[in-house]
């Protein structure tokens, strides 16, 4: 059970973060969902719902996205949609149910690195970018791989320009957690890959050989799948073993890839 002792609304970032960090049992709220189901003492939770940042922007250089803007906004943001071709849609529409993505926040799925997390995989894939109220921009790539606890995640950014992206993902019924996440997309000819719920977070490959530089086709697809799915680690838990995800992964990276060109 979830014991809170005491409860604080800031209404700015920088008093959040100092709330944040008087005590080493404090906590940020963003949507709560999976915090509630922990079994742990809460000294002070620190809500972040009164930091004004639930905004989707578009803006000259790309995206902003407000660290509390809820899974279900992500889902029906029409110019998120056009942008990545119904992928951004597609990475949250799988979770759980319309209730729950409603409360949801990006910045908890996010700043949590879940292995599970669907919108941490396309986020890796088309380059994104977080910013943190003390350790600033930082690529997210290098934010998944930190160990970085004590601060509050307030945006995250996705770069602009024309990208093709596709999201797909495995799962043993609908609305449970992922048995494996796909995302690929392209970028001025530059094609990335991420792969999650390995069961670990997700990962980022490049296609650093160029097996698609020069178009994608069923032979190029797969011989970028099968490097994909041999850089990548898998481990097993009761979901599925590593050795089926590996095959999963060879499959969804193929099926991604080839989809990139009916976009």
């Amino acid at each position: 059970m979830l014991t809170i002792k005491h409860y604080a609304r800031p209404q700015t970032v920088p008093e959040a973060l100092r709330l944040l960090r008087e005590k080493k049992s404090n906590v940020a709220l963003g949507g709560m969902l999976w915090l509630k189901l922990q079994d742990k003492t809460v000294d002070t939770a620190v809500d972040l719902a009164g930091l004004g940042l639930d905004a989707i922007e578009e803006t000259p250089e790309g995206w902003r996205i407000g660290a509390m803007v809820t899974l279900r906004r992500l889902e029906t943001h029409t110019g998120l949609a056009a942008f990545t071709g119904g992928a951004m849609a597609e990475s949250v529409k799988h979770i759980v149910g319309v209730q729950f993505r409603n409360l949801a926040t990006i910045g908890g799925s996010v700043f949590g690195r879940f292995g599970f997390s669907d919108p941490l995989t396309l986020l890796l894939a088309l380059d994104a970018r977080v910013e943190l109220a003390e350790a600033g921009r930082m690529s997210l790539r290098d934010f998944a791989e930190s160990d970085i606890r004590k601060d509050i995640l307030t945006h995250i950014f996705i770069p602009g320009g024309k990208v093709e992206a596709v999201y797909l993902s495995q799962r043993n019924s609908a609305t449970d957690f992922p048995t494996l996440t796909c995302a690929v997309a392209r970028r001025e000819g530059k094609v990335a890959c991420a792969v999650g719920a390995r069961p670990a977070r997700a990962q980022r490959f490049d296609d650093e050989a160029g097996q698609l530089a020069n178009g994608v086709n069923e032979e190029s697809a797969a011989a970028f799948a099968e490097t994909v799915a041999r850089r990548a680690v898998f481990g097993s838990n009761t979901r599925a073993s590593a050795e089926y995800r590996r095959e999963v992964c060879r499959a969804l990276v193929r099926r991604a890839a080839l989809q990139l060109e009916e976009e």
